[in-house]
């Protein structure tokens, strides 16, 4: 999957914030890739093996490294669908990309140095996530780190900044200052929907405002939408608020491409 070029169709990353089960993660991204097939998209199957950063001890972290790269591998295998999933400690980085398709640092750790470059010296492409807490406009300095160590290609995901006390916003001067990074331009939908800490021991959500937004960062113009994905979010172990079911999801997918050919229309 190439993450670099700014200059093809919108394209999607979207898959279960964490692995449950291989059924179910086999499930969901069956479903992925008949909607590639039938809608004439690209789709990269998401999914963590390791939620590390939960707002509670008691909180489902998910299957862990080995089994959670194995359902990976089987993912990937019976699909076809390319595949990415989180590192979150440099050691990680190696046996990770030997599976996957993309490798991905989470917002929380995109200034850990370390990690940001271990996952590049990989040469997998590499998405990093902007922190909530840092200026987009300074995502080029992570970016910077990762071509000091890998061949890339990379891109810079916007997933909202951090709003007073359990809340983010999308300010959509960010998806335009991303592009200074120099890396392709990701917007994570439903990550910038949560609420953090909006439960004594759970993040919350705006589930409603996940299709206007990603409409608005469609139009604003990027190059893919990332969104997650459940079979069935009300159980979902992680972001039940925010997860999209397959019915949803396929509406995003409708919705942002027209307004995605709209814009490129007008483009001079």
């Amino acid at each position: 999957m190439s993450v670099a070029s700014a200059a093809g169709p919108l394209r999607f990353i979207a898959g279960p914030c964490v692995l449950e089960s291989y059924a179910e993660a086999l499930a969901t991204a069956r479903f992925l890739a008949e909607i590639a097939s039938r809608r004439g998209v690209e789709i990269t199957f998401k999914a963590s093996f390791d939620k590390a950063n939960r707002s509670s001890v008691r909180g489902y972290r998910g299957p862990g490294l080995t089994r959670g790269l194995e359902w990976l591998a089987a993912v990937r295998a019976e699909t076809g669908l390319a595949v990415l999933t989180d590192v979150h400690a440099a050691e990680q980085c190696g046996p990770v990309a030997e599976v996957v398709d993309v490798l991905q640092v989470p917002a929380f750790l995109c200034r850990q140095t370390d990690l940001v470059q271990a996952a590049a010296a990989t040469g997998r492409p590499v998405n990093y996530k902007r922190g909530q807490f840092l200026d987009p406009r300074r995502m080029g300095l992570v970016l910077e780190k990762a071509r000091a160590a890998g061949p890339g290609p990379f891109s810079a995901t916007e997933r909202g900044t951090s709003f007073g006390h359990g809340d983010l916003v999308l300010d959509p001067r960010a998806l335009v200052w991303l592009r200074s990074s120099g890396g392709a331009v990701w917007y994570d939908a439903t990550h910038s929907l949560q609420q953090p800490g909006g439960e004594a021991e759970a993040t919350r959500g705006l589930r409603d405002l996940v299709l206007p937004l990603a409409r608005a960062a469609a139009a604003v113009g990027v190059d893919a939408i990332y969104a997650e994905v459940h079979p069935e979010p009300a159980r979902a172990l992680s972001d039940a608020e925010t997860q999209l079911d397959f019915e949803s999801f396929e509406r995003l997918v409708v919705e942002t491409c027209a307004v995605d050919a709209a814009r490129r229309a007008a483009s001079p």
